[in-house]
């Protein structure tokens, strides 16, 4: 079973207006004790650009919980159950107990761990990769960063 949900990592121009600057980041995690995580950085939010990535990543049959953000719509359509929250109304679905608080959870740790001045598509992905590493794997970070760049 695996959650969803994307942020944009930056900052906004000159602290004016409402466009951030920044990366967007697409993650999923897994709802089993381990909680393994899977980040990706993404230069648009297309509903294919997404829906790839669950395809690649997400074995056939698997229970999919997201908020519903339409980009999301079609997962249901594909080899997986799609069950939501609507986070307008509430961030538990109390009919089926379905919320996305795992992924959340994890935004603003991944947040801390990107300098400022490296929240560009060019740098990002050494971050996302060391924090899946430290989330992910125990023991030595050198050792298991071999494993993930093999």
């Amino acid at each position: 079973n695996r959650r969803n949900r994307r942020i944009k990592i930056g900052k906004r121009k000159f602290n004016r207006g409402h466009r951030i600057e920044g990366v967007w980041v697409f993650g999923l995690v897994e709802r089993t004790p381990k909680r393994k995580i899977l980040l990706f950085s993404v230069k648009k939010r297309y509903k294919n650009t997404l829906l790839q990535l669950i395809k690649n990543h997400v074995r056939n049959g698997s229970i999919i919980y997201s908020d519903c953000w339409r980009a999301y719509n079609n997962i249901g359509t594909e080899s997986y159950l799609h069950v939501t929250v609507n986070h307008s109304k509430s961030f538990i679905n109390y009919d089926n107990g379905v919320h996305t608080n795992t992924i959340e959870g994890n935004w603003s740790s991944i947040k801390m761990t990107v300098p400022k001045s490296h929240r560009k598509l060019s740098f990002i992905g050494m971050y996302l990769v060391k924090y899946m590493i430290k989330r992910n794997e125990e023991g030595d970070l050198g050792y298991n960063l071999l494993k993930y760049l093999v």
